[in-house]
């Protein structure tokens, strides 16, 4: 009978009316110990491939407690809709904003954290209970993190926290609750004080605190109220006004505004002359109760339906309007004056890359029989770079290697035909062929060479004396004559008369039925430009102790006019460190310390008179040297 006193005083806590220190369990009971419900919870830890919706798991009827929680943030949606096939969040690849939403006789409440430091995924809570199976999903885009999800059943022979409605304060339930015995006394006219809250009985502003019964006996650590002793009051509280509504349209709230004021004269004080204990509650009041105008509320883009090239993307559009702090959907027509925002739309992340061939195809890795050839293939991107085989579609890449039949293999020499040309214009050379011994590729036995009567592959040939025997001899080209823009280079033409084992100049008549080559072709080096030009450096700023000189640079076209074509980063420096030396005074034989402790004259700084200058002449002399040195560096 424990937990049925606690299911009729919620509104006054476990504690006090248990007499012990066990609250509130899961199941909702106090002083329960979790058995009177099933507490229901896992994770969705599934690997998913596809796109799309993807079921989580199922909330049965009659669910409570309902907390579904993506474990961390990614690109995926939860989603959730009926067993009828209604959605009520996310559905139809749109996505709605977090708020408040209706279903399955609760209420949801969708959460999508969006600040960039939350690492929190999104949640649906509701307090439950449902009155009928709803199914949750996740809308996969991206690898799932996982899904934590957890509800309670309550146990069939759990008592409702709720008063059944048959019930009445005056009722009894098997001789363990009675209603206190209300007080005989008469009510005091003259105090505002209602003399009921004092004598336990449950006057109406009692009610609204501790709804339904009272025990027969108050637990041992209960102390009951005192009632404090009557006198006449000459100030009351009085209702004056009420606050502002909390909202234009759909429902808001206000409440009444008590002040303290005189009994006889009405007159407004100071709120301490009335008996705070005897302020009315200021009880909510609806206003306003008239719906707000309906709107066109739109959900959040879907992800692209393609990674590249044309896809469409969607979102959902609904009719809405706010009451009673809650966006409620409505009939479509109610925003036809509206215009409604488009729900699809085509998206394009990047242009798909594509497969691309790169070379042709190699000869065939053998001579005759089977053996392979290869090509080389790349998948490139819209900007022509090389990138991994997976941006391409698999499906449609190219072959890139190949059988290829070069015939059966005979075990013999083959030969090409002799070269046409000798090796030398006169005298004797030689003319070549190749020689190829071919064996059968295709067996795995080892077989015999073509054997040692391998045939030559050179021949000698003679195309007669040299004797006397003249032709032109172009030299090599000399540089452009210009640096930049189309200039011309030269070369030495001469003509020569070739003998057995050398050459000798002869005169160009010698070799005039000859076609004499060019000996000046035009170039073309670059395109001409902007160059930098600078003046001679300064004279330098000092003549010891690294002075400093400059020069102007300046940037000038091919008409010598000013530009600023010229490369940055080639421009010559236009200041110099110079005479880094360090400066020499000039010795005089009669300048000579006179004592050996001068350089306490020096540290002293006495070099300024006359006698200390002449005395230690070298020391002063150095001292001042440095010091003007130093001066002139600053």
């Amino acid at each position: 009978m424990t937990y049925l006193i606690c299911a009729f005083f919620q509104g006054i806590g476990c504690d006090e009316y248990l007499g012990s220190e066990k609250g509130v369990d899961k199941c909702g009971i106090c002083g329960g110990d979790n058995t009177g419900c099933k507490v229901i919870s896992g994770v969705f830890k599934h690997t998913l491939t596809n796109i799309g919706y993807h079921k989580v798991v199922e909330i049965p009827e009659g669910a409570t407690k309902i907390n579904i929680t993506e474990m961390t943030k990614s690109n995926n949606y939860l989603a959730l809709r009926s067993r009828s096939g209604r959605s009520i969040i996310n559905g139809n690849w749109a996505i709605d904003r977090p708020g408040k939403y209706e279903g399955g006789g609760t209420m949801f409440t969708y959460k999508r954290p969006n600040e960039i430091s939350s690492t929190a995924g999104e949640s649906f809570l509701a307090e439950g209970p449902t009155n009928e199976v709803l199914d949750v999903y996740m809308i996969h885009q991206q690898p799932n993190p996982g899904v934590h999800y957890e509800y309670i059943i309550p146990g069939a022979n759990v008592i409702s926290p709720q008063l059944p409605p048959h019930r009445r304060p005056g009722d009894t339930l098997n001789g363990q609750l009675d209603v206190l015995d209300r007080s005989n006394s008469k009510e005091d006219t003259s105090s505002p004080v209602d003399t009921d809250m004092y004598n336990g009985n449950p006057s109406s502003t009692s009610q609204g605190r501790y709804p339904g019964r009272f025990p027969s006996h108050l637990p041992d650590n209960h102390v009951p109220l005192v009632q404090p002793p009557r006198r006449h009051r000459e100030y009351n509280w009085k209702q004056l006004g009420v606050t502002e509504c909390t909202t234009t349209c759909g429902k808001g709230s206000r409440f009444p505004i008590f002040r303290c004021v005189n009994r006889n004269t009405h007159e407004e004080v100071a709120d301490s002359f009335c008996d705070s204990s005897a302020k009315p509650s200021a009880e909510e009041e609806p206003c306003n109760v008239f719906p707000c105008p309906a709107f066109w509320d739109i959900g959040e883009w879907s992800e692209c339906s393609k990674t590249c090239g044309l896809g469409m993307q969607h979102r959902q559009v609904l009719c809405r309007h706010i009451y009673a702090n809650r966006t409620l959907t409505v009939q479509p027509y109610r925003c036809q004056s509206l215009e409604k925002p488009e729900t699809t739309s085509s998206c394009q992340l990047k242009i798909c890359s594509e497969w691309q061939i790169r070379t042709e195809w190699t000869p065939c890795s053998v001579p005759c029989g089977v053996g392979q050839k290869t090509r080389d293939v790349k998948c490139i991107s819209n900007i022509g770079d090389i990138v991994d085989d997976e941006e391409c579609n698999m499906k449609l890449r190219p072959e890139d290697i190949e059988n290829c039949d070069m015939g059966t293999c005979a075990k013999s020499w083959f030969l090409t035909e002799w070269s046409d040309t000798c090796s030398a214009e006169c005298g004797e050379g030689v003319r070549t062929r190749t020689v190829v011994c071919m064996t059968n590729h295709i067996s795995s036995l080892p077989l015999e060479g073509c054997g040692n009567n391998r045939p030559s592959g050179t021949m000698v040939c003679d195309n007669g004396p040299c004797q006397g025997k003249v032709e032109w001899f172009a030299g090599s080209w000399n540089q452009c004559s210009v640096e930049c823009g189309s200039g011309t280079q030269q070369r030495e033409v001469i003509c020569v008369r070739k003998t057995a084992d050398s050459f000798t100049v002869a005169k160009p008549y010698d070799c005039s039925y000859l076609e004499r080559p060019a000996s000046q072709q035009p170039c073309y080096l670059k395109p001409c430009g902007a160059k930098w030009f600078h003046t001679e450096w300064s004279t330098c700023s000092k003549t010891c102790e690294s002075g400093f000189r400059v020069r102007e640079v300046r940037c000038l076209s091919d008409n010598m006019t000013p530009s600023d074509h010229c490369e940055p980063q080639m421009k010559p420096e236009e200041t110099e460190i110079c005479n880094p030396q360090d400066c020499i005074p000039e010795i005089d034989e009669n300048c000579k310390d006179k004592y050996y402790n001068c350089n306490v004259v020096v540290q002293a700084r006495l070099c300024v008179y006359t006698y200390y200058k002449t005395a230690c002449c070298a020391s002063c002399l150095r001292s001042a040297t440095r010091q003007s040195g130093f001066l002139g560096r600053r």
